[in-house]
């Protein structure tokens, strides 16, 4: 008989989009992307961070305080990098992020051709940033859908003992 207890699909890819959000240096959000095609291959990953070339350790990660002085006009959001970092069209793809995207990666991921959006958190619903998302997402055909898992928690381990 065969194991009952694997991940679902959807529960899969967020899983590759939570564990590209591990390599953020961001203290305080780490958000990843996975984007999938039509055949459930992943064709790109990426995580919110500082572009390539520029030190981590020479710029601010402060959230607050002047503009130049925080990590908000440096940083690189995880679905962004995951455009990005794409090895094949991303026409028809579906984007797995932990958090809805901001209307900058919203517009990024309509010009890329995804059409499809799976999230986790809303957490700035409401917020104007979100409201232009979500106006502009409709527009353009990019259906998003909040994740509903049936498990809470998923643990990885090193140790070869437990697998």
């Amino acid at each position: 008989m065969k194991r009952k207890d694997y991940i679902e699909w959807d529960e899969y890819f967020m899983g590759v989009a939570l564990l590209s959000g591990k390599r953020s240096k961001d203290p305080n959000t780490q958000v990843g992307a996975c984007i999938v095609n039509e055949e459930k291959k992943i064709v790109g990953v990426g995580y919110n961070g500082l572009p390539i070339g520029c030190s981590d350790d020479e710029y601010p990660w402060e959230r607050e305080g002047e503009f130049l002085e925080t990590k908000y006009p440096f940083v690189c959001h995880a679905e962004l990098n995951a455009i990005l970092n794409s090895t094949k069209s991303l026409k028809n793809c579906t984007i797995y992020v932990a958090l809805f995207p901001c209307h900058e990666c919203s517009k990024a991921i309509i010009q890329s051709g995804i059409r499809e959006l799976v999230y986790l958190s809303d957490k700035y619903d409401g917020t104007e940033s979100n409201i232009a998302s979500k106006k502009m997402l409709t527009s353009a055909g990019v259906k998003f859908r909040q994740l509903k898992s049936k498990i809470g928690k998923l643990e990885l381990s090193f140790d070869e003992r437990d697998w």
